[in-house]
C-alpha cells in the first residue's frame, strides 16, 4: 500500500488571470512520497466561472446588509465589497458597536463611504436584498428567522452547516432553534455544490480548516484515488481564525514565536469534515485532525496524509488536482467563499469583486 502527504498552502492571493500561472508542482520522497500542489489562486482558474468583462457593465446594485460587521470576517466583506461592482453596503449591524463608524472600529476601512453600525434590533431590512451574517455560532439562529422571507442570506457561522441537528448540538453544545431552517440550507462549498448553491436562499458558508481540506480531497475520492481510511490532517492557522473576541490565550506574549495545538479530541470541524467527505464517498469517512495556532495574523496551511488506491501514482493525483486551490482563513475560508456564493445567488460570475491585487506581507 503507498501512501501520499498532500500539502496545501493556504494564503490570500486573489484569482489567477492567466493559465500559466499556476504554479509548479513540487514532488519529493522521504518516508514515503510527498506531492505538493501550489496554485496562487483563491479558486483556481479552472474551477471558477470567470466574469467576463462586458458582464461588469450592468448599473444594477444589490443591496447587502452585513450582520456583525465589527468582526474579522464583517471587516473582510466589506473589505472585498468596496471593488465589487454590483454589490453596494446599505446596513451594517454590531451591538457593541452601534452608533459607531466601520472607520473608528477599522481605521483601514475609513475612506469608505458607509452607513454607522447600529444594533440588530434596530435594522430595518426594507432597504436590502441580501444579507452576509457574520455573528457568532448560537446567536444566528433566531435572528435568521426573523428575516425577511424574500432575502438571500449567506451565513459565516457554524449554525446551519451540519445536517444532523443532534451532531450539533453535541458539537457546540448549544441547542438549536431553527430546525426547519437547517432543512433549506444549502452547504456553500462553491466548487462541490456550485448548481445547488445558485439557486438557494440560505446557505451555510463552510469554516476554513473544513475549506482547506475538502477542497484537495473530494476529487480524490470521487476518483476512488485514495483510501477512505486513516487520513491524517495536520492543519495551522493564523490567529485570526480565533475571532476578535478577548482570549488569554490568544494575547501576544501568550502566542508569539510559538506554536500549539488546540481541539485535538472535540474540535468542532471535525464533524463538518466528515460529513462532506462521507457525501463524496457515499460511505462514512472519519479523519485524525489535529489543528495548530501560529503566531501570525492570517494564512492557513493543511497538510493531508493519505494512503494511494492500489495502482495510483503521483502523477494520477497531480492529473486530479491540476484544478486546485489556495486560500487563507478569512478570504477563500471566509468572507471571500461567502461573496463567491452571494454571486452565483444573484446570477453573477462567481469571483466579481474577487480579483483584487494579492495581499503582502
Amino acid at each position: 500500500m503507498s501512501s501520499v502527504a498532500l500539502g496545501s498552502v493556504f494564503v490570500d492571493v486573489g484569482c489567477l488571470r492567466k493559465q500559466n500561472e499556476v504554479g509548479r508542482l513540487k514532488v519529493s520522497r522521504r518516508n514515503g512520497s510527498v506531492l505538493r500542489v501550489r496554485a496562487s489562486v483563491a479558486s483556481s482558474q479552472q474551477s471558477l466561472k470567470l466574469a467576463k468583462p462586458e458582464a461588469q457593465k450592468s448599473e444594477k446594485t444589490v443591496r447587502i446588509g452585513v450582520l456583525g460587521a465589527s468582526g474579522y470576517t464583517g471587516a473582510e466583506i466589506i473589505r472585498l465589497l468596496a471593488n465589487h461592482p454590483q454589490f453596494g453596503i446599505t446596513l451594517m449591524t454590531a451591538d457593541r458597536k452601534a452608533g459607531q463608524s466601520i472607520g473608528s472600529v477599522f481605521p483601514h476601512l475609513v475612506t469608505q463611504d458607509l452607513p454607522d453600525m447600529i444594533a440588530v434590533k434596530d435594522a430595518d431590512f426594507s432597504d436590502v436584498d441580501a444579507v452576509f451574517c457574520c455573528l457568532p455560532h448560537g446567536t444566528t439562529q433566531e435572528i435568521i428567522k426573523c428575516l425577511p422571507r424574500g432575502l438571500k442570506i449567506v451565513d459565516l457561522s457554524a449554525d446551519f452547516r451540519l445536517r444532523d441537528i443532534d451532531e450539533y448540538e453535541e458539537w457546540y453544545g448549544l441547542p438549536h432553534k431553527a430546525p426547519e431552517l437547517q432543512k433549506e440550507a444549502i452547504y456553500g462549498l462553491t466548487e462541490v455544490l456550485r448548481d445547488e448553491i445558485r439557486n438557494a436562499r440560505l446557505i451555510a458558508n463552510p469554516g476554513c480548516y473544513p475549506t482547506s481540506i475538502q477542497l484537495p480531497l473530494i476529487p480524490l475520492i470521487k476518483a476512488h484515488l485514495i483510501e477512505l481510511t486513516n487520513i491524517i490532517i495536520d492543519a495551522k492557522s493564523g490567529v485570526s481564525g480565533a475571532g476578535r473576541g478577548a482570549k488569554e490565550a490568544n494575547l501576544y506574549t501568550e502566542i508569539s514565536e510559538g506554536i500549539h495545538s488546540y481541539g485535538i479530541t472535540k474540535h468542532r470541524h471535525v464533524p463538518e469534515i466528515e460529513q462532506g467527505l462521507s457525501d463524496a464517498s457515499h460511505s462514512k469517512v472519519t479523519v485524525s485532525f489535529t489543528p495548530h495556532l501560529m503566531p501570525m495574523s492570517r494564512g492557513m496551511q493543511s497538510t493531508i496524509y493519505v494512503q494511494m488506491a492500489p495502482g495510483v501514482t503521483i502523477e494520477d493525483l497531480y492529473q486530479q488536482l491540476k484544478t486546485t486551490y489556495e486560500i487563507d482563513n478569512l478570504v477563500k475560508g471566509a468572507s471571500g467563499q461567502a461573496v463567491q456564493n452571494l454571486n452565483l445567488m444573484m446570477g453573477f460570475p462567481e469571483n466579481m469583486g474577487l480579483q483584487y491585487q494579492s495581499l503582502f506581507p
